[in-house]
């Protein structure tokens, strides 16, 4: 079974009555785990778009540019995307099935904030409303506030990246432990890294904008540019 058959099986529970935590139950394993994901971006992604009181073509835009959708495909993501951006209600349910699915702060749920970052920004414009929801998504997450606070550098203009921030260390670490994190972030942004732990690779897009930001950071702090 394709991961968008499962995706659309999903979907059919939920409009049938079947509860969040049933679907997301049988969900927990490879491959169907990777549906689980997707269902998680498709819903919060779309309750993102919502969050600031409106839904643009903007950020429709941008999440089909986070995740790839199949053109035959298209209708069952675009119902799924339909039923959650009715509201915000209810967030906090898909934030909480995912996260139960993966950890606390598995690198797979720091994925998937980086699309919803994108998502926010897609406007332009980054409202108080989405960095509440974005706030109580990575607390949900158990994602640490730095983690969290180097995303949002990363994507909202007015706040300039750190570099430290975005390698996860500090001014004070020597350079061979600096280059040593570079390393293993990039590791980690390797697609065949990212699908082994869950990440479909239709969100594959996502490692492209991470590779830029670490290595970005590296060569700021190894030129000695911060």
């Amino acid at each position: 079974m394709s991961l968008w058959s499962r995706i659309s099986d999903a979907l059919a529970a939920l409009t049938s009555g079947e509860s969040l935590s049933d679907v997301f139950s049988r969900l927990r394993t490879p491959p169907e785990r990777r549906a689980g994901f997707a269902i998680a971006v498709i819903a919060l992604g779309a309750k993102m778009a919502k969050a600031d009181g409106r839904v643009t073509r903007d950020e429709v835009s941008a999440f089909r540019e986070v995740f790839n959708i199949p053109k035959e495909e298209e209708k069952n993501a675009a119902r799924l995307f339909n039923l959650a951006r009715q509201d915000v209600a209810g967030f906090e349910q898909y934030a909480s099935q995912v996260a139960a699915m993966y950890g606390d702060a598995d690198p797979v749920l720091c994925d998937l904030m980086e699309g919803l970052f994108f998502i926010a920004m897609a406007d332009g414009e980054y409202h108080p409303n989405e960095d509440d929801f974005l706030t109580s998504v990575a607390g949900i997450f158990g994602i640490e506030e730095r983690r969290f606070r180097a995303l949002r550098t990363r994507f909202v203009p007015d706040m300039p990246p750190d570099p430290y921030d975005v390698l996860g260390v500090t001014p004070q670490t020597p350079l061979p432990q600096v280059r040593a994190a570079w390393r293993a972030l990039v590791r980690e942004s390797h697609p065949d890294q990212m699908i082994a732990r869950g990440v479909p690779p239709e969100a594959i897009k996502l490692a492209e904008k991470r590779l830029v930001a670490v290595n970005h950071a590296w060569e700021e702090i190894r030129e000695g540019l911060v």
